[in-house]
């Protein structure tokens, strides 16, 4: 186990693939938690030096609330500078998107290329609504029941009853481990209701893929569609089907869009250098 200290709390971090390999960051959603790429590490450490951590209040990660997004992005950009990487690139789910699209605007050399899965960049009713229930749910019914519709609102109906007994340890471990403190919880889904990034997208220049799921009920597409509209030439791409938790249900096409982007970008980018 490997930890740093990063704005003044620890961090658990791991990193998988070859040293001298190019640095990928993922970056988990609400959960914050490391765990949530498993399905991603072989094949993306077999091209890049994948790095994965625990945000603050998550995981293995010092408990303590978060106050904003910034504060999230910034704990990310000491973890960097611990870690002595200069850039990387990041691929950011939920609430890990608004991290690395804070990141790129407020430290750009820190970032070569951005891959914003299922994110936001704003609230809206809808997202108010849906996140006051899941706030109530936890607080009344508490940490298991919360993870059990997480479940309902992270995968695909055919997914859910195709691995439910895996679901089903995944939810317990959940509740135990990582919902136990209900304040921190509350201060990390306070903090993405209260993000508000629209302008500061215009002057992201690094290359930047938006994708989402059509089906996703947490993070509609349309969130995705604003994003790339906003980001000067992000492509975007939407899938059928996958939910709120793509890179889970289907890992494979995942992947595959994830390396197609970044050697695309790399080409790119070695092109331009020349």
């Amino acid at each position: 186990m490997s930890f740093a200290n990063a704005n003044g709390i620890e961090h658990y971090y791991e990193i998988i693939g070859q040293p001298n390999a190019e640095p990928l960051i993922l970056i988990a959603g609400m959960g914050g938690a490391s765990s949530f790429w498993k399905p991603q590490l072989k094949e993306l450490s077999k091209h890049y030096r994948v790095i994965i951590y625990d945000q603050r209040g998550t995981g293995q990660t010092t408990r303590a609330q978060v106050k904003s997004i910034r504060q999230l992005a910034d704990d990310l950009n000491a973890l960097m500078k611990n870690l002595e990487i200069r850039s990387a690139h990041l691929v950011g789910h939920s609430t890990g998107g608004a991290i690395a699209m804070v990141l790129a605007h407020a430290y750009p050399n820190r970032v070569k290329s951005l891959l914003l899965y299922a994110s936001i960049h704003r609230s809206d009713a809808y997202r108010k609504r849906i996140w006051g229930l899941r706030k109530k749910i936890l607080s009344e019914l508490g940490p298991l029941i919360y993870a059990q519709t997480t479940s309902l609102f992270f995968y695909p109906p055919e997914f859910i009853a195709a691995h439910s007994q895996q679901l089903e340890e995944v939810e317990l471990t959940t509740a135990k481990q990582d919902l136990s403190n209900t304040q921190i919880m509350h201060s990390r889904i306070d903090s993405i209701l209260n993000f508000e990034f629209i302008e500061p997208l215009r002057e992201i220049n690094q290359p930047t893929l938006v994708f989402c799921a059509e089906d996703d009920m947490l993070t509609p597409y349309y969130f995705s569609a604003e994003i790339a509209s906003l980001i000067p030439n992000a492509q975007l791409k939407l899938v059928d089907r996958g939910g709120h938790a793509y890179s889970r249900s289907y890992p494979k096409e995942f992947n595959k869009l994830i390396l197609a982007f970044l050697k695309k970008t790399y080409q790119l980018s070695t092109i331009v250098n020349c």
